[in-house]
């Protein structure tokens, strides 16, 4: 199983649900993009990685499109 990694920002928070169904945002700042198996990307974020989410391919395409998720590399 292949892992890529992106170094990427949000620009605008980036909604999600989290784990007890609560709809919940990325913070505004740097993150790393995890695509491991599609349909689903992990972000993570936070001083040390701390936070992460799971998201489907086509949030992370739409936040993309929007601008709310900019790939640095």
């Amino acid at each position: 199983m292949d892992i890529t990694t992106h170094c990427a920002r949000i620009t605008e928070p980036v909604a999600y649900r989290a784990g007890n169904g609560r709809m919940q945002h990325i913070p505004i700042g740097p993150c790393l993009v995890e695509i491991l198996d599609k349909p689903w990307i992990d972000i993570i974020w936070g001083a040390n990685g701390q936070s992460s989410a799971a998201l489907p391919l086509q949030a992370v395409e739409t936040a993309q499109t929007h601008g709310h998720l900019v790939l640095l590399d």
